[in-house]
């Protein structure tokens, strides 16, 4: 789809300057056999760039580098520690439309949700900043009155953080700030198909002043063999992981070998239930939020709209005609509200998921099929009568497609949101606060949006149950993840 010259030139001049090699150690270096990999615009499917595609070798060459700073970094003082994710959380602001412009090119979400999500992303620098003089531990007198019990919290030490293409630079910065607060060195694996949004957060990191070694940046199209090689490292203390379920139980499995620390922020198929009391408006609103953001590429995209059958055909009617008048383009394209899916294999997997409801007795509302043209562009879709056993109600959809099930009462809304295997996130919308907070009580997820479509915040802890993870990222948590906690029991001897 056509971009406006002047837009695309605007954006391949960032690329340009962005560096492309890997960042080992404090310099910008090619991988140690020359080989790269091709970074492609998904809403045209030309090449905009190739970045150096590090070897299992170059990632030892930076595991070890994390490992020579972490004892320097650690007993860096937190106020230092946290001014230099503060200059950081400052020069990304200061070139957010430049870092928004690059994002859209490479991963293809429309200009304006590029520059939230920049915007996004430079609140967890700002946020963990704080939160780095803040690290406590504590004091008490043991019960038999003879000692006295002495807790510290301490860095775990050098951690491998895996981050996906949907969200570029907002993952990078919600494993980043914490680790770097609470004291540990990091080697980052970006997304193959988004790799450059993390080599422009790192070169801003190192104008912030961090020291070398403390971040190590590894852009490679052999992920499993890297990843593989680096937790199989004794040098290595950590695992943060940001993707799919069966790449998460993958690396649990490795991760288990030598009883690393993990975090996992896996799959999600978030239910979306709509009330017969529910101002109407909002919940479609809502629904456009958490369907529609990042083209419906997120973790967090409402999957399943369960809506009381009262109000399904308004809801329905409603959603159709919003989700209709969006208009798809190039995320360049100012007038653009929708872009392109990641690749050709997610249109052909979303394209599959329709096919499936609707030989299963489903109705296309809207949309239904991929745009003819170049690039990865999906139409958005509404689905109506899908039954349960579809297969877009019990995968995750990944996608600009909203499958709508009719509910009679709360029980069979909850139980029917509660049958996943997933747990991320769920949104609720009601007008009835008791009923709003019983069911949020009672829903299997990690998160819940009620009466919002939108849940993240840099400030709460985002993370999910049963298999959408193990531990929290964000928050006052965010940060325990990455740190130790070790007791002394120290004689009294007054």
């Amino acid at each position: 789809m056509a971009v406006p010259a002047e837009a695309l030139a605007a954006a391949m001049t960032v690329v340009d300057k962005t560096p492309k090699g890997l960042y080992v150690d404090g310099e910008w270096r090619a991988g140690r056999d020359g080989a790269v990999l091709a970074v492609e615009d998904p809403a045209t499917g030309s090449t905009i760039a190739e970045v150096a595609d590090a070897s299992v070798a170059d990632g030892l060459d930076a595991l070890a580098a994390a490992t020579r700073a972490q004892s320097g970094w650690a007993a860096t003082p937190p106020r230092e520690r946290g001014e230099v994710l503060r200059r950081a959380f400052d020069l990304v602001i200061e070139r957010r439309d430049d870092l928004a412009r690059m994002m859209t090119l490479e991963m293809g979400k429309a200009f304006a949700e590029s520059q939230a999500e920049v915007t996004y992303a430079a609140e967890f620098l700002r946020w963990f900043a704080e939160e780095a003089v803040r690290i406590d531990g504590g004091y008490l007198t043991a019960p038999a009155g003879n000692s006295r019990v002495v807790v510290l919290r301490q860095p775990v030490g050098p951690c491998l953080l895996v981050t996906p293409w949907n969200f570029p630079m907002a993952m990078g910065t919600r494993k980043i700030g914490p680790a770097l607060a609470a004291g540990c060195t990091v080697v980052v694996k970006p997304a193959k198909q988004t790799p450059l949004s993390m080599l422009a957060l790192v070169e801003i990191l190192e104008r912030a002043g961090l020291p070398r070694g403390v971040v190590n940046v590894l852009t490679t199209s052999q992920s499993g063999r890297v990843t593989s090689a680096l937790l199989a490292d004794d040098r290595l203390r950590k695992l943060s992981f940001t993707g799919s379920t069966p790449v998460g139980r993958t690396l649990l499995a490795q991760s288990a070998q030598r009883v690393l620390r993990t975090s996992m922020e896996l799959g999600g198929n978030a239910p979306f239930i709509v009330f017969d009391d529910a101002d109407l408006e909002l919940a479609v609103e809502g629904a456009v939020q958490a369907k529609m953001r990042n083209v419906g590429e997120a973790c967090t995209a409402a999957n399943r709209f369960y809506v009381q059958r009262s109000v399904a055909q308004r809801f329905v009617g409603a959603l159709a005609e919003r989700l209709q008048g969006l208009r798809v383009g190039h995320g360049l394209d100012p007038s653009a509200e929708v872009g392109p899916l990641i690749d050709q294999a997610a249109v052909a997997s979303v394209a599959q998921l329709v096919t499936d409801a609707t030989q299963a007795g489903a109705s296309v509302v809207t949309g239904g099929g991929p745009i003819a043209g170049e690039g990865h562009f999906f139409a958005p879709t509404v689905l109506s009568g899908v039954p349960d056993g579809a297969r877009c109600v019990r995968e995750e959809i990944f996608g600009p497609v909203a499958p709508v099930v009719v509910f009679d009462d709360e029980d069979e809304a909850v139980g029917r949101a509660n049958a996943s295997e997933y747990g991320l996130a769920a949104y609720v919308f009601t007008e009835n606060l008791g009923r709003g907070l019983r069911v949020t009580e009672r829903l299997e997820s990690g998160m819940v949006g009620l009466n919002q479509g939108i849940i993240s915040n840099p400030a709460a802890p985002f993370g999910g149950v049963k298999q959408s993870g193990l531990g929290r990222e964000g928050g006052k948590a965010g940060i325990d993840e990455y740190l130790n906690i070790k007791y002394a029991a120290v004689r009294a001897s007054w």
